[in-house]
């Protein structure tokens, strides 16, 4: 449904800069809306403006950049509600829970899942008013954490718990909460996450490569696989515009492969799904030699 000029309304979309945000960004202004597309770098506002798309520079850890953007909603002219926020920020790791250093887990968990808390927070006020939309990126790793997504999948564990609150606390006012689970989808996140586990890998000491060399091997090699092969960014985005635009919306949207075979798996008990996340990795573990053990570049 394309909006006309006069009743356009706001959506926020954070990590804009490439990948989901980028695409849901714009798809929505395709169809009318003005978005706000949240992005870090003045080289990325620069390329995401568009018709429609005004970049806002944010980094969602930071509160005076979050108050900036409540303020610029706030300041709006009269009759152009908050239709959508689309927490969508994030960054994305591997690695073993013994060797990620904490205060890496604790800058995952402020961007993955703190700074999303902060910015619904603050826009609450205008999606009451205009009985809007919340709508989590989560993970399918936000309902199953296959060995070394532990800190990533944990923030998106969290992210799931919250909205399901959030989503309860906020039904009697007519804001609706939504989660979009994606599986492997073509974004540079996945990327992002092979450098991480080079890092952290390279800085294990020899009992630990020993325990995790081949384990983060394999997982790097099955992460860039499902890359080549996962769904479009368009894709994903299609379904995050379903969701910000049915008239009534469902609570949870997978996408891709992956999401499709979460409810099915999820059904079994514990150590079947042990068993049958380890056989998905089997087939990536190097052969034999240290060097084969070496994580993918």
């Amino acid at each position: 449904m394309t909006k006309s000029p006069d009743v356009q309304e706001l959506i926020v979309v954070t990590g804009a800069s490439s990948g989901i945000g980028a695409a849901t960004a714009q798809e929505m202004a395709r169809r009318g809306y003005h978005v706000l597309a949240g992005v870090r770098r003045e080289q990325d506002a620069r390329d995401i403006q568009g018709p429609n798309i005004e970049p806002v520079l944010i980094d969602i850890t930071h509160p005076d950049d979050i108050a900036a953007l409540a303020q610029r909603i706030d300041t709006d002219p009269p009759g152009r509600a908050l239709r959508a926020v689309v927490n969508n920020a994030g960054i994305g790791t591997n690695a073993p829970v013994e060797v990620f250093d904490l205060d890496a887990w604790r800058k995952l968990f402020e961007v993955n899942y703190f700074g999303h808390i902060a910015v619904t927070q603050k826009l609450l006020p205008a999606l009451l008013r205009s009985k809007g939309r919340v709508i989590n990126i989560s993970s399918v790793g936000g309902r199953i954490a296959m060995a070394t997504y532990g800190p990533y999948a944990g923030a998106k564990f969290a992210l799931e718990a919250l909205s399901d609150s959030l989503r309860r606390e906020l039904a009697p006012s007519g804001v609706d909460v939504v989660v979009i689970e994606p599986g492997a989808v073509q974004t540079k996140i996945s990327g992002r996450a092979i450098a991480v586990a080079n890092n952290v890998a390279a800085a294990m000491t020899p009992e630990q490569t020993e325990r995790y060399g081949a384990l983060i091997h394999a997982v790097t090699a099955q992460a860039a696989a499902a890359d080549k092969t996962g769904a479009k960014a368009s894709v994903a985005a299609n379904v995050v515009v379903r969701a910000i635009t049915s008239r009534r919306p469902r609570t949870r949207y997978g996408v891709g492969r992956e999401a499709a075979l979460l409810g099915l798996m999820s059904l079994l008990p514990d150590k079947v799904i042990d068993w049958l996340l380890t056989a998905v990795l089997r087939r990536y573990l190097p052969k034999a030699g240290a060097e084969e053990a070496k994580p993918l570049s």
